[in-house]
């Protein structure tokens, strides 16, 4: 396991080298004005655009500036975006609060999602099975913007549960509606999948051998089918913790939180290039390390899945 983990941290280099590559290009050698809308109506000063190409290497060619901006992506800076912040501290300032967000969507997920699977998996065809299945497909079918706008409408202002919008870092309790919105979508798939692996798995020839011995239907599940059922929903939850991790664009608009979607946003709409790749790149990093974590985790689901 250890070469396995020290072979796969090995590949997350040029791997990240490459989306870094793919990454600034997109934003600095397709064709377009940098500068554009900088200076309010009117056309910038040359004087202020020949500045500001040589501050951030636009004067240079193309490999010339990725080779110096990879230079300080490997000193751990993520270069300064067009408002003289450094893109390390306005992520480290936002990534708490995504962080928080991330991990009450996360567990709603894991918890909900993987509960209502396996009861709606055990009790295949009855009124609880229809239930999950017409619930999942209404949350699927919804999108996030008509269901954060509801669940502000009906929990925020109808009921007065929760806060409608979110201030500052946000605390859990500010966090709980929009984390709860965000891993709805998650948590219908993952409910779904679950289900849908252990009806199979329930009709294996190991499952009829443990029944035929006498093993009752719960220690059968637990015990035998559960952990085989679910390999493909560890490897969907791994993706969806990827996504949240990197901030929830649409989300963190509706309840206005200041995270790491906000500021990728603002970064969009802004034209900040050096903003854009910095979070980008941080976010592919994130997804790495995911990935990893859930192919560790394979093994130890099921042993009989070796990476040496």
């Amino acid at each position: 396991m250890g070469k396995y983990v020290v072979r796969r941290l090995l590949q997350i280099i040029p791997t990240l080298i490459g989306a870094t590559l793919l990454i600034y290009y997109l934003n600095f050698a397709m064709p377009g004005d940098p500068t554009a809308g900088r200076c309010g109506d009117r056309q910038c000063p040359p004087t202020y655009v020949e500045w500001f190409n040589h501050e951030y290497n636009l004067d240079k060619p193309f490999l010339v500036q990725y080779v110096l901006y990879l230079g300080k992506l490997l000193r751990g800076d993520l270069g300064t975006d067009y408002y003289g912040n450094t893109v390390v501290h306005e992520l480290a300032t936002r990534y708490p609060t995504t962080i928080k967000l991330a991990l009450i969507a996360v567990l709603f997920e894991a918890v909900i999602g993987l509960a209502a699977g396996i009861w709606a998996g055990m009790r295949q065809g009855k009124f609880i099975d229809t239930l999950v299945t017409i619930t999942t497909l209404i949350l699927i079918s919804m999108p996030v913007f008509v269901m954060g706008g509801l669940a502000q409408l009906v929990f925020g202002i109808k009921l007065k549960w929760l806060p409608v919008t979110v201030g500052g870092q946000g605390s859990f309790y500010e966090l709980l509606m929009p984390g709860l919105v965000l891993g709805a979508l998650s948590l219908a798939y993952a409910a779904r999948l679950t289900r849908t692996s252990l009806v199979e798995n329930l009709r294996a020839d190991y499952v009829r051998t443990a029944k035929a011995k006498g093993l009752s239907g719960f220690r059968t599940v637990a015990i035998h089918t559960l952990r085989n059922s679910l390999l493909p929903v560890i490897t969907y939850i791994g993706g969806s913790i990827g996504a949240m991790m990197g901030g929830a664009i649409v989300t963190e608009r509706i309840f206005n939180i200041n995270g790491i979607g906000s500021f990728i946003w603002r970064s969009i709409s802004q034209r900040d290039g050096v903003a854009l790749v910095g979070s980008i790149t941080c976010l592919v990093l994130v997804y790495l390390v995911v990935n990893l974590i859930v192919d560790v985790l394979y093994s130890v689901l099921d042993p009989r899945i070796s990476h040496e």
